[in-house]
């Protein structure tokens, strides 16, 4: 693992997601990992398990943590739930409210990466690129529509837990992730092969920062090591690019042309300020072009040519 993260006893939530899965799978080796999640998907958990990760289903926001133990070194924050439907009792109370219990129960740790989103940012077009002190906003709305808001709560429980208990957190803004395990570009290019349009908002180019599961695994030992009191916000993003961009990739590698669609149901550009991040963690390694060939490699090696 490197950045010498091992030995250590770590507490994953959210371990079957996208971004978790790869995350709880590298550590494992080297560490005593813990995966809680509710685990309705058994194949999920069974890849876990087979990694060697401990896994204990509960529902975060219930407050019920009697099955799980207290005496982690390390939390691993990445437990989300994305409501389609305004239910905003439900998705505050699972992502604001179980952050809260979550790190009450976890309040002796050395330290919590807790992953947030540049959702949280208010929309300032693709000239823009944000910074960690910029003004939030209601980003996700057109998707999802309690997504931001309840990621900027969550943010907030995270910074009240991090002085009430002397724990250190640190809050990372998660751009767009993606690699073998999917993301964004991936579901693009699910779209194109089967003939699905592609959205862009009329504000061109639609530019975000990717950011490939390999470097977000390479940094993950940083991140803690940088979590503080108060707590350290820091955009966690790639390089700049452009849905545009990686689609046009994409077709060349799988010889199929992208079809967009230009309209106001989609999120605009949301592109970060990585100073920040290169000051306290370093900069990301893998290239957007190089990572997009290798998600298809994993994915769909079929389409490429020899």
């Amino acid at each position: 693992m490197p950045g010498g993260l091992s030995g250590r006893k770590i507490l994953i939530t959210g371990p079957t997601g996208q971004v978790a899965e790869p995350i709880a799978r590298a550590l494992a080796p080297v560490n005593d990992v813990w995966g809680v999640a509710r685990f309705s998907d058994p194949e999920a958990r069974g890849r876990l398990e087979a990694a060697g990760v401990s896994c204990v289903a509960l529902d975060l926001a219930s407050g019920d943590f009697s099955a799980l133990p207290d005496d982690f070194d390390h939390v691993l924050n990445f437990a989300v739930v994305r409501g389609g439907d305004a239910d905003w009792d439900r998705d505050l109370a699972a992502n604001a409210e179980a952050t809260g219990l979550l790190l009450s129960h976890c309040r002796n740790a050395a330290s919590v990466l807790h992953c947030s989103s540049t959702a949280v940012y208010q929309h300032q077009g693709p000239s823009h690129q944000l910074r960690e002190t910029d003004a939030l906003g209601d980003n996700h709305r057109v998707m999802m529509p309690t997504y931001s808001i309840c990621k900027i709560a969550a943010e907030a429980v995270a910074r009240f837990a991090a002085r009430e208990w002397n724990l250190p957190v640190t809050i990372a803004r998660l751009n767009v992730p993606y690699g073998d395990n999917g993301g964004w570009p991936a579901w693009h290019l699910e779209f194109m092969l089967h003939g699905h349009p592609i959205a862009l908002h009329p504000e061109q180019p639609n530019r975000f920062n990717p950011i490939h599961e390999d470097d977000i695994i390479g940094q993950l030992p940083r991140m803690l090591e940088i979590a503080s009191v108060p707590a350290t916000i820091v955009n966690w993003a790639g390089a700049p690019s452009s849905i545009e961009e990686w689609c046009g990739y994409l077709g060349e590698l799988a010889g199929l042309e992208p079809n967009f669609v230009v309209t106001d149901a989609t999120i605009g550009s949301v592109t970060t300020d990585n100073t920040k991040l290169h000051e306290l963690v370093g900069e990301a390694k893998v290239g957007w072009r190089d990572g997009i060939r290798r998600m298809v490699e994993a994915r769909h090696p079929e389409l490429l040519k020899p």
